[in-house]
């Protein structure tokens, strides 16, 4: 299979010929596209190629075995907290006393460990905001995850979703109040 042969095609619908008929090869094809972004956030969190790597694969499958239990809309956003959240998971598999590893360790530097800390908690709230999109409505969803994910103008959200200039504009504002409320909820409630 040459990837570049369905390179004309868009995510959404190599996503409706997977899920017409259950076709791995198309799933494949979409793996092959976000590889690179895969490996560079599994970097990102873990530091090591080759656990980085071994992450990818890890992810890959849980690709190949969990999309025909969802309705993925985005793939590569789908895909990215997927990858995000499978480090998150390794890294607090290790115990979750990142902090005291780097400090055993004479190379790391303090600002390593603070650096990663920060990261952590910024990932924790990352997690919170993926949470707290289900509390909005469909159409702030959508038009949320258009506008700041997948970074498409207004005109664009327009087109794609049969709603007015003015509806998105609203569906983004109240949304983005809508996930601060619910967000601050969570975070209150822990």
């Amino acid at each position: 299979m040459r990837p570049d042969q369905y390179a004309h095609m868009s995510d959404e619908e190599l996503l409706a010929f997977y899920y017409a008929d259950n076709d791995n090869r198309w799933l494949g094809i979409l793996l092959q596209r976000y590889t690179l972004l895969l490996l560079g956030i599994c970097m990102k969190y873990l530091r090591n190629e080759e656990e980085a790597r071994d992450a990818v694969q890890q992810v890959f499958i849980k690709v190949l075995t969990n999309t025909n239990r969802f309705q993925v809309e985005s793939f590569r956003s789908w895909v990215a907290v997927m990858a995000r959240n499978y480090c998150l998971m390794q890294l607090r598999g290790k115990g979750g006393k990142t902090v005291e590893m780097q400090d055993k360790m004479a190379h790391t530097k303090a600002e390593d460990a603070e650096e990663r800390l920060a990261h952590l908690e910024k990932d924790r709230k990352l997690e919170l905001m993926q949470e707290s999109m289900q509390d909005l409505s469909n159409e702030q969803q959508q038009c949320l995850t258009l506008f700041y994910l997948e970074k498409r103008s207004y005109q664009e959200i327009v087109d794609q979703t049969g709603l007015s200039i003015t509806q998105v504009k609203s569906h983004i504002q109240n949304g983005k109040r809508n996930l601060k409320i619910a967000i601050d909820k969570k975070i209150n409630s822990r």
